[in-house]
């Protein structure tokens, strides 16, 4: 059985998602959750969040044992990019990419 869960627009940038996401990717969940319990991470939180979502929804569907959970898929795509502009010298301006996430986590029995 598998369960899903997706977090979209969140504000941090992918590439910073993904650096915590490869760290549990393949992970049985309880071990998953001590692993991001401990990372000083600010994207641990969210994807901490994001693994609890998906343990819930794999309750939620059916008889399921937490120690037979593990994280099957784990993937960070590029959301929309907030566009900002800060003044600088001579009258000239630079923009500022505010970067977003959307993170996709699975868990599965195996």
């Amino acid at each position: 059985m598998e369960a899903r869960a997706v977090q979209k627009y969140v504000r941090i940038a992918p590439r910073k998602v993904r650096i915590v996401s490869n760290l549990i990717r393949g992970m049985p969940v309880n071990e998953a959750l001590e692993v991001l319990r401990f990372t000083p991470k600010r994207a641990a939180l969210v994807v901490r969040k994001v693994l609890d979502t998906a343990v819930a929804n794999a309750r939620q569907k059916g008889e399921v044992d937490l120690d037979d959970l593990h994280v099957v898929k784990i993937f960070v795509d590029e959301g929309p990019i907030m566009r900002r502009f800060k003044p600088r010298a001579m009258g000239r301006a630079t923009r500022i990419n505010k970067r977003t996430s959307h993170l996709t986590l699975e868990v599965a029995a195996l």
